[in-house]
């Protein structure tokens, strides 16, 4: 099948070189040109670590000629790049033409469905509540070390009635490891990133601020550990008001990580012990702090409001990296202004979330 990715990232390269392992035929596309220019120019891409793999993999010109080219649409840049990735491939969308998107964060789908229904364009949206792997680009541009190929990923769609059709797809595609939620509102509350990368990123502020290389799941000792559970709780009381079944932090490491269930701090300190605790960010501008903040810890807030189950963590958490930054991180969000969930009720956003526009 070709399947052609928006974005050219660590995920963005995993994802490709995983579905060109399965035989199918993916399609990079860089929004700025430069992530994969060695691919463009004849390298092959590399993959090493959770599997293996070497080829040649097609490189777009532009968002118009992935998009156009395309059986099947994926989605996969921070969250800070998805309103212009949508922007991009909204004009060469047509009705039927199935997106994912993978790591769904801040109502991105329903953003994606407001400006196809103001061209006319239907199509499913396949959304995500984690990336199917977790790896990282290596200083040549070629190679990706992929350290986790997840065995449980969360999935819905938009419309909520084209599940089996999704996740058929989804199965397709990257094997049987997705797992049916209820409705896009339920991924909203499924995307564990955010709690997690707050809690790691404020309590080792000073490391990533001096650069220093240090390992992630051995700095998730019992106080960050804590953190990252009470940060939860807030997310999962949000879950229990509306109604929905979401996974709780513990289960996503379990199961996304291998490892045997406990405290977040055991889990992260056995995964270390096993030398895949991966190491934390080495400087302070990272996706932890500019993507998780605004496109993850906002939208909960938002929703908990909206809910009536007000989280005091999650706004603290924004207003100390805000502080800390010395930026506006809420501001930094473009997909909430521009469908003005703020102003609707919760069962307004619900309809939106199981039907679209």
């Amino acid at each position: 099948m070709r399947v052609s990715i928006l974005g050219a990232g660590s995920i963005a390269f995993g994802m490709a070189a995983y579905l060109a392992k399965e035989g199918h035929d993916p399609m990079l596309w860089s929004p700025s040109g430069k992530s994969a220019k060695a691919l463009a120019d004849g390298a092959e891409l590399t993959a090493n670590g959770a599997f293996e793999f070497s080829g040649r993999v097609r490189i777009a010109k532009d968002c118009e000629e992935a998009v156009t080219s395309a059986d099947v649409i994926v989605v996969a840049l921070p969250g800070y790049g998805h309103k212009a990735a949508f922007d991009a491939a909204i004009p060469h969308l047509k009705s039927g033409q199935p997106v994912i998107i993978s790591s769904h964060c801040s109502f991105g789908a329903l953003y994606l469905s407001k400006g196809l229904a103001a061209r006319g364009v239907k199509l499913p949206i396949s959304v995500w509540g984690t990336t199917l792997l977790t790896g990282r680009v290596q200083p040549d541009m070629t190679t990706v070390k992929v350290n986790t190929v997840r065995q449980k990923v969360d999935i819905a769609t938009l419309p909520k009635s084209d599940i089996d059709a999704g996740h058929a797809l989804c199965t397709e595609l990257f094997g049987d490891r997705f797992v049916k939620r209820d409705g896009v509102m339920a991924i909203s509350l499924s995307n564990l990133n955010p709690q997690n990368h707050l809690g790691i990123a404020l309590l080792n502020l000073t490391r990533m601020e001096k650069g220093e290389t240090w390992g992630q799941g051995d700095n998730i000792t019992p106080t960050v550990g804590r953190v990252i559970e009470t940060l939860d709780e807030e997310r999962l009381a949000i879950a229990a008001t509306l109604g929905l079944s979401v996974r709780t932090v513990r289960e996503h490491f379990s199961l996304s990580f291998h490892v045997p269930m406990g405290s977040v701090s055991e889990m992260n300190q056995q995964m270390h012990a096993e030398g895949r605790g991966g190491f934390g960010p080495t400087t302070v501008d990272s996706r932890y702090i500019y993507e998780d903040v605004p496109f993850g810890l906002v939208p909960t807030s938002l929703l908990g409001r909206l809910a009536g189950k007000p989280t005091m963590l999650h706004d603290a958490g924004i207003a100390m990296m805000s502080a800390a930054t010395g930026h506006d991180l809420p501001g930094q969000n473009d997909l909430l202004p521009a469908l003005g969930i703020d102003a609707l009720t919760i069962d307004e956003v619900a309809r939106l979330c199981d039907e679209g526009y």
